[in-house]
């Protein structure tokens, strides 16, 4: 291993460069700080070699990288920029000019519209080659229209579906048209390895920085794939397939769609590459543990970066928790408290495969860790099976006289997150509830749905079952009252299983949606309206940035959704508020909360709510979509300033994580019981109500099917490490109905306001400079 460079350095008091893993790593804090850090040694490696290769990488990863490269180079002389550079040794360094870098696309899909915005050919020109002021002469691209096809057709021709057999390679064609598809494959396959060629001829990839992917591939090179491999047209899996059912507009598409990717081969052959891998949140804990600590394997692609003396990975605590210098440094640095305790017990029961009453001493004293616990004893697990017990008893207590305060990201993040525990407090008529979500949510809503659902509007309205347009008044002032009866009318479908009249209760809300929206005055302007969308919609790419109009009404039809759920549990539509927070545009990188924008409607809903409880999607680490750590920032910043103007002592703030992020049970200090009438509930609400993600879409890459599902298996899963602990017979035998009923159980945190915004501000800090 090379010795670290200065910027490295700089970090690694953070959390220490280790010499015990195959692949050295430097953790930071925070998203923001990995994009800060991995900026400054770029730059810092491009004022080395100002006439190198690098290759960069396309995605929301990215994201604080970008910004920080230019907004280094843009402040590069000035006190903000001269500031960072001598904190992090850069100091004394001319700013480099990347005018004079040679590019190397790392992948794209195939085939697709150099010109789409969600292309990745689009994304470099767009982020990197002007965002940084490359020369494009230098670049090596990958451009679908310029890669030669037999007969000199376009792919558009070749391939009319966007569909590539790639079994062409290996059998017989049984058409013309397969004739055409297989020559053309063959020639793709070409173009692939003069590609590779022309890499190597620039002496290889000097720079590469990449993601790494749920599966644990860098570039497209999936688990499984060749440590020799070079450029190549390819298949993916399912989990690289739901990663990229974002870009390209549902899972539909991605599943079909084939990708060009350098190979693991192109990223190491040159020897003295700086290649770094960066990761963030715990959901890519486990691919990184493997692989920065097994020996070299197809499994795990990553590991190929073990041949590269200046291999690196730099990843955010939460990314790096699974790694054993990393526990190593949790239990055996600092003082030692209950949490330690406890997760070393959980995860030994769990390690051991044991019931916690039958640990013994002997057990605790094998664990490394277990035989840390200050003045150890055949007690101990005791201690903490009473410790989990207490946790289990708050998260059954009845609450009365509570004004809650539940706060979404997206619409389903509350569901997904905490349904069991707010349906047992809606049971108490003292408790009050207001659900506020802050996105408007319309990028879950594919193009193909809504065209079906408009489609529906105008059969409805052709057969006249959409009565309510011929009120006198309906088109002013009518269409803005009874939106309770839509939901009303909805349900009472499901209820009867009339499964026409439920998409006709759908149409009811689209209509007085369009009608909101494009402000119309007749019956004749609806229709026309309806279809010039359909016509918008069909003439789109898939995966396509739709007009703010539609992007407006695809985020009502989800709203809708979200009350159809409440309204389950008597939550009438004026209690579920839509805040549509600006920040939310559907690019590929989402704005930074403003004040104004973001910040005041959430301070305006405290004032006027007055709540004593507030949830909230605790994401620091951006493991999900972006949005939840920007929604984070935003509430955090309207409790600081309600914390100015009112009496916030006594405000709890309930912190809870659903499909993308997940807490361990030591580090919940609530544990709810989930029966398996409420994991039926979950299933039957989320399939009723969402029903824009009922085919799962965009789904985890957890699991090929719905968030529910999914949901549902976390809490079961989380059931049986607590039932490891605690012993099946305290569940089945105990004498509250609650724990027997129990067949699940789901995790979150309570705070007390100033322990909550010490925690966002640490966030806030690393975000300071945008």
């Amino acid at each position: 291993m090379k010795k670290l460079s200065k910027v490295e350095q700089s970090f690694s008091g953070t959390r220490k460069m280790s010499n015990r893993n195959r692949i050295p790593y430097i953790t930071v804090d925070t998203f923001p700080h990995l994009g800060l850090l991995t900026a400054l040694r770029f730059l810092e490696w491009v004022v080395d070699n100002p006439e190198g290769v690098i290759s960069l990488p396309t995605g929301k990863t990215p994201e604080y990288f970008i910004k920080w490269t230019k907004f280094l180079l843009e402040n590069w002389d000035n006190d903000k920029g001269l500031k960072i550079r001598k904190k992090h040794g850069l100091s004394g360094k001319s700013k480099p000019d990347l005018s004079r870098l040679h590019f190397v696309q790392i992948d794209e899909f195939y085939p697709i519209d150099p010109a789409q915005h969600n292309s990745f050919n689009y994304y470099v020109k767009e982020f990197y080659l002007k965002g940084f002021g490359m020369n494009p002469d230098n670049s090596l691209l990958i451009n679908a229209d310029e890669i030669p096809l037999s007969e000199g057709r376009a792919y558009k021709e070749v391939f009319p579906d966007n569909k590539v057999d790639l079994t062409l390679r290996y059998r017989e064609a049984k058409s013309n048209i397969e004739q055409i598809q297989k020559d053309s494959i063959m020639m793709v396959d070409e173009w692939c390895a003069g590609y590779e060629q022309k890499i190597r001829a620039k002496g290889g990839i000097g720079f590469f920085l990449g993601g790494i992917g749920p599966d644990g591939h860098i570039a497209f090179n999936i688990k499984g794939s060749d440590h020799f491999s070079t450029t190549r047209l390819m298949e993916t899996n399912f989990e690289t397939q739901a990663v990229s059912a974002g870009d390209l507009g549902g899972i539909e598409v991605s599943r079909n769609r084939l990708v060009i990717t350098i190979g693991l081969d192109t990223i190491t052959y040159n020897p003295d590459a700086t290649a770094i891998i960066f990761a963030a949140g715990e959901a890519k804990a486990d691919v990184v543990k493997c692989a920065i600590e097994n020996p070299p394997s197809n499994l795990f692609p990553a590991t190929v970066l073990q041949k590269l003396k200046n291999g690196r990975f730099y990843l955010t605590n939460g990314a790096a928790v699974t790694l054993k210098d990393f526990v190593d440094d949790y239990y055996k640095r600092g003082v030692w408290t209950k949490n330690k305790t406890e997760r070393a017990i959980l995860d030994l029961v769990k390690k051991l495969d044991k019931y916690g009453h039958h640990l013994t001493i002997e057990d605790l004293k094998k664990d490394e860790y277990c035989r840390l616990i200050p003045g150890l004893s055949e007690n101990t697990v005791n201690e903490i099976i009473d410790s989990v017990k207490q946790k289990l008893t708050k998260g059954m207590f009845q609450e009365k006289n509570q004004k809650y305060y539940h706060t979404g990201p997206h619409h389903d993040d509350i569901m997904l997150g905490i349904l069991p525990h707010i349906s047992h407090q809606l049971r108490q008529p003292s408790n009050k509830f207001d659900f506020t979500i802050l996105t408007s949510g319309f990028t879950a809503v594919t193009n193909k749905f809504i065209i079906h659902a408009l489609q529906d509007v105008l059969r409805f309205l052709a057969e006249d079952k959409i009565q309510m347009v011929h009120y006198p008044d309906f088109f002013v002032n009518g269409y803005k009252i009874k939106w309770d009866k839509d939901v009303n009318h909805y349900l009472g479908k499901v209820a009867s299983g009339e499964s026409i009249q439920r998409r006709r209760g759908l149409s009811h809300r689209l209509v007085r949606s369009m009608v909101e929206i494009y402000k119309l005055k007749s019956i004749d302007d609806l229709k026309t309206q309806v279809e010039k969308d359909i016509s918008i919609l069909e003439k789109s790419y898939d995966g396509e940035k739709n007009p703010p109009d539609i992007q407006q009404l695809k985020g009502m039809l989800r709203e809708f959704e979200e009350e159809l759920v409440w309204a389950h549990f008597g939550v009438q539509v004026k209690n579920v508020h839509h805040l549509r927070l600006g920040f939310y545009t559907g690019d590929i990188f989402t704005e930074q909360p403003e004040k104004l924008r973001d910040v005041l409607p959430i301070l305006n809903m405290l004032r006027e709510i007055k709540p004593t409880v507030i949830s909230l999607a605790l994401d620091p680490e951006g493991s999900g979509p972006d949005t939840h750590y920007k929604v984070l920032e935003a509430i955090a910043e309207a409790v600081r300033l309600w914390k100015e103007e009112a009496d916030v002592s006594n405000l709890r703030i309930i912190g809870y994580r659903n499909v993308w992020y997940r807490f361990h049970p030591a580090d919940a200090d609530v544990i709810v019981p989930v029966s398996l009438n409420s994991l039926a509930i979950l299933e039957e609400a989320f399939s009723d109500c969402y029903l824009s993600q009922v085919d799962a879409p965009f789904p985890s890459y957890m699991l090929d099917g719905k968030f529910s599902t999914l949901a549902r298996e976390i809490w079961i899963q989380q059931m049986k490490h607590v039932q490891l602990l605690l012993g099946k017979t305290f569940f089945y035998e105990n004498d509250l109905p609650r724990i027997r009923a129990a067949h699940g159980l789901l995790y979150f945190k309570e705070m007390d306001v100033d322990t909550f915004l010490e925690q966002a501000r640490e966030l806030e800090k690393s975000m300071e400079g945008f």
